[in-house]
């Protein structure tokens, strides 16, 4: 049994998400206390839930105390995953890109090709979106070796959700590791502007102009396509944007809409950014920066990779793989080295 503390370092829902999807790859008992403690909203939300219990099934586990607003939980996994065709209903607005995200390493090493349709929301506050997640962080993991494609069938939106996404992910069987030290120069910068029902306000168009505005004043040009969307039980918009670097590293910035929150808004936001993140030299953006440490840590041999910034999520995750997988970590100036452990 591996003990984690939930309220260590960001004390966020990843601790927990993480944590259930490596201990079923490791097929190792874990027990999560203090989740979320220091939150507005202590415990297990409704996408944490949705994890474990989507890993439990995954893998033919089982999970105590495992309810919203739980402060401890027992996991206890079963088989290696072997693949297939899976599909969760997160039941609100919570995240339908972090409940991907801890899959993914489930279905790199499992037997064969997996398909996830999840459902809630695809674009918020606090969460990466799925453009970021489809744009940024699949592309800098085919590096590693792990094949995943996104498809978005219909946007979702705080609060009522109802946005569906599509993840299908090739066995990967071993990662390769990650090396992105240098930035090299920003070749393209390209982009999606997304409204739903609001077509008449021209929020696409607005969100996409703003933003090319300030990156032209920073001396970059952007390539941004408008999206009107008429599928989405509710009004909403997103904004993402990212740049490709000339030596393969990916940095992107996104927006979700909100009540009160002007298309101009948005788009100064996402522009200003990726700028501010292009502007320290780093290969990835402070976004993708913690959500490869997870692959990088189950790697075989040492990633390299430099970031804007040492943010709480990365400390968080470097702590956390080296707790339960006993990976090596070493923070250098902006960039993070991380002796993976291979596995296969």
């Amino acid at each position: 049994m591996i003990t984690i503390d939930g309220a260590a370092r960001s004390g966020s829902g990843t601790i927990v998400r993480y944590s259930v999807a490596l201990a079923s790859l490791l097929g190792k008992h874990v027990r999560v206390e203090n989740i979320r403690a220091g939150r507005d909203k202590p415990g297990l939300r409704a996408q944490h839930l949705k994890v474990v219990q989507a890993c439990s099934e995954m893998c033919g586990g089982a999970a105590q105390g495992a309810s919203v607003g739980s402060r401890e939980i027992t996991y206890m996994p079963g088989e290696r995953f072997k693949g297939g065709d899976h599909s969760w209903d997160i039941g609100t607005a919570g995240s339908t890109t972090m409940l991907a995200q801890t899959l993914l390493p489930l279905a790199c090493f499992a037997r064969g090709p997996s398909r996830f349709r999840l459902e809630g929301g695809l674009f918020q506050d606090f969460a990466p979106s799925a453009y970021h997640m489809k744009f940024v962080l699949l592309p800098l993991l085919e590096r590693m070796g792990l094949r995943a494609e996104l498809d978005i069938i219909r946007p979702g939106y705080v609060p009522r959700g109802g946005g569906i996404l599509e993840l299908r992910v090739e066995s990967a069987g071993r990662l390769k590791p990650l090396n992105l030290t240098d930035q090299g120069d920003i070749v393209t910068i390209w982009g999606i502007a997304l409204s739903s029902h609001l077509k008449e306000k021209r929020v696409s168009e607005r969100m996409a102009a703003s933003c090319r505005k300030l990156l032209k004043a920073y001396g970059h040009s952007a390539q941004i396509e408008t999206v009107e969307d008429e599928s989405s039980l509710q009004e909403g918009a997103a904004l993402a944007i990212h740049g490709e670097t000339s030596l393969g590293g990916r940095i992107g910035s996104d927006r979700a809409g909100s009540p009160g929150r002007r298309s101009e808004s948005i788009g100064r936001y996402v522009a200003e950014r990726l700028v501010e993140d292009i502007e320290t030299g780093a290969a990835v953006d402070r976004y993708v920066a913690d959500q490869l440490i997870i692959f990088a840590g189950l790697a075989e041999g040492v990633s390299r990779y430099s970031v804007p910034r040492i943010t709480e999520h990365v400390e968080t995750n470097l702590w956390l793989i080296e707790e339960l997988l006993g990976a090596r970590t070493r923070i250098e100036g902006n960039a993070l080295e991380i002796a993976g452990i291979g596995f296969a």
